[in-house]
């Protein structure tokens, strides 16, 4: 068949932090992708606010490099997929996948293979996809290679892969540096016979296979992602699979549902570096972008109008967690952060109405392909399925900064009936502790049903524990995990399948308190509960009754009044002057708020705060309810 040797589709793939975008920023920088004097930040690829602030990739993004061979040859364009790391965003990862030829994958010296390592390199393979093992932080001080590479082909083996995708080739990097070797340094080191990527470079050309078409073949294109521009409206991001794609050409639009309709490509875009630029056509194997078709969607086809052939659907791994999404039902909807002294103006733009929030949720469908929105029994609150639990607060902390107020209730496990028994969704996490703390995670994993499946010690004073655990196991783990292990634990964690229900869990032992009046929080009463357990709320915030202002020491509920103020008088006093020594409250974010949560509790997440509360905030009428249940 007809191979095109100008193009490479390429897919980095890795775990978290093991520097897939550090690697593709170098491979622009060397490629000449950048202006002699341009500015240009760290990581460029994570351009997404919340990208940059957790230090992950969510979306999966592609850039193009044109890299001109040492030997003179023509120059070849490499399309890169800098694909996310988390088992989270795994949607991301498939459609990526669907893009490219080969995959890279990185693997930190280190640390090794990790789940989210284990759970992309499942997916290339089932792609039938050659994979380039890159070894990267060679110069890390603990560095470990040649066990690193033992471990990944250990680890290619435990995922069944075939003769030619266990001869992958071996590359030793140090992405920040803009080095790789085909030779193995010292541990620790950096590579010493090279000074750039070109042995990197080189190794993607000779394993990445060209495009391959029939140039008899009619036009095949698939959708694999969607954009947005202000002036073009949304633009389909796909893949020429046969044929040629031009600006102006009237193609066959074939929809999720069988349908056919026939529509005119207005914009044809192809991918220079970081930016798109206009083109007059596009042939089989390259990634480009077109505007002009307001409705479609991923997965769907375009193709020839008078031979139309759709390509297969992508699909992606079922919802594992849910949580209940509504509007905002506390006293403070529609209200600032409140307080003494708060502007109470900036309200205009707030986004309340349950018409807003199912509108946005159903935008949120149209390019995650990962996510399900199903209906309540309450009109203004929906169930929305995602893979994992940080997935999810990703979608509530971006619909917060877009001005959103929203009621969100705690996650829970998507549960399957296989052979008329209930089946609930697992996870494979890895630990790595060190020794001394190796009993109290055992412990800890224990109470959430979690069993040992391998443990190892490089003898470096830390031990790698894996666990078979129930994905509601892990809902509420980090916290207590960081503090069970004084902040130095490192967990990671990934699907493994469904089980049978592993029955009742109690993962959190202590209560809440909660505040059983409206009004501010003062330092007196904070200065008499501090005692009680632990404060979330500092003097001078607004709060309600039924909200949850800190955890109680005990494992009941306690309801207090927060809002107390010391009583004035005139008569003298010989404690007047003792100071009281008030204990810094412990402020919870998005997703510590979300692991707190227990089942008759919810999330109330607005623009500037974020509150934990009672689902039911009547006192008496939880009372009430509470002595039902004891009946």
């Amino acid at each position: 068949m007809p191979t095109r040797h100008d193009i490479r589709n390429v897919a980095i793939v890795a775990h978290v932090d093991h520097g897939k975008t550090t690697l593709v920023d170098a491979m622009l920088k060397q490629a000449g992708a950048f202006a002699a004097h341009q500015q240009v930040d760290d990581r460029v690829m994570d351009s997404n606010d919340l990208e940059r602030e957790k230090g992950i990739t969510i979306l999966a993004k592609n850039t193009a490099v044109k890299y001109h061979p040492a030997d003179g040859g023509d120059p070849v364009t490499i399309n890169i997929i800098d694909t996310p790391g988390h088992a989270d965003f795994g949607g991301e990862v498939e459609r990526g996948l669907s893009m490219v030829d080969a995959v890279v994958l990185l693997v930190d010296a280190s640390e090794g293979p990790l789940p989210q390592t284990r759970f992309v390199l499942r997916k290339a393979l089932q792609a039938k996809l050659p994979v380039i093992l890159c070894i990267n932080k060679t110069d890390r001080p603990d560095a470990r290679i040649d066990e690193v590479v033992n471990e990944t082909y250990d680890l290619f083996l435990d995922l069944d892969a075939t003769e030619e995708q266990i001869e992958f080739p071996i590359v030793y990097a140090c992405a920040r540096d803009g080095i790789a070797s085909l030779n193995k340094p010292e541990d620790g080191t950096v590579p010493a016979d090279s000074d750039n990527l070109q042995p990197f470079f080189s190794t993607l050309l000779d394993t990445v296979p060209a495009p391959e078409y029939d140039a008899s073949a009619p036009l095949q294109a698939h959708v694999t992602n969607l954009d947005a521009d202000n002036f073009l409206g949304r633009i389909a991001l796909l893949r020429v699979e046969q044929g040629e794609l031009k600006k102006g050409q009237t193609v066959a639009w074939i929809k999720r549902d069988g349908s056919i309709s026939n529509v005119r490509i207005t914009e044809l875009l192809m991918t220079e570096a970081l930016t798109r630029k206009p083109a007059e056509v596009a042939g089989p194997g390259d990634i480009c972008a077109v505007a002009g078709i307001p409705d479609i969607m991923i997965g769907e086809t375009l193709a020839d109008p008078e031979n139309p052939i759709a390509l297969p659907l992508i699909t992606v791994d079922e919802p594992a967690i849910s949580m209940t999404i509504g509007t905002n039902t506390s006293p403070l909807v529609g209200r600032g952060p409140g307080g003494k002294g708060a502007d109470k103006s900036a309200v205009k733009d707030r986004k309340v109405t349950a018409r807003l929030v199912k509108d946005r949720l159903e935008r949120e469908l149209i390019g995650n392909v990962s996510l399900r929105v199903l209906p309540t029994d309450r009109p203004d609150a929906w169930e929305v399925q995602g893979r994992g639990e940080l997935a999810l607060a990703i979608l509530v902390e971006t619909m917060r900064r877009e001005g959103f107020e929203l009621t969100v209730g705690k996650p829970q496990v998507v549960t399957r009936e296989i052979d008329g028994k209930v089946h609930e969704p697992i996870e494979r996490i890895t630990i790595d502790v060190p020794e001394e703390h190796m009993g109290a995670v055992t412990q800890l994993m224990g109470t959430r049903k979690g069993r040992m499946d391998n443990m190892s010690n490089h003898g470096s004073g830390w031990v790698r524990m894996e666990f078979i655990v129930p994905s509601r196991g892990l809902i509420g783990f980090r916290t207590e995990f960081l503090t069970q292990t004084r902040g130095t634990g490192i967990a990671h964690s990934i699907h493994e399948g469904h089980e049978p229900w592993f029955g009742e869990l109690k993962t959190r032992n202590n209560g809440s308190l909660v505040a059983d009046r409206s009004g501010v929080v003062t330092a007196f009463a904070m200065t008499n509960l501090q005692e009680r357990g632990t404060l979330f709320v500092s003097p001078g915030t607004e709060v309600y009754e039924g909200m949850i202002v800190g955890e109680n020491s005990r494992s009941d509920d306690m309801d207090v009044n927060i809002t107390k103020e010391k009583k004035l008088t005139n008569m003298r006093s010989s404690t007047a002057d003792v100071t009281e020594s008030l204990v810094p409250p412990r402020l919870l974010s998005l997703e510590q708020s979300l692991e707190f949560c227990r089942d008759d509790e919810c999330v109330e997440v607005t623009p500037e705060t974020v509150r934990i509360r009672k689902v039911v905030l009547d006192q008496k009428e939880r009372a009430r309810s509470a002595a039902r249940a004891k009946r």
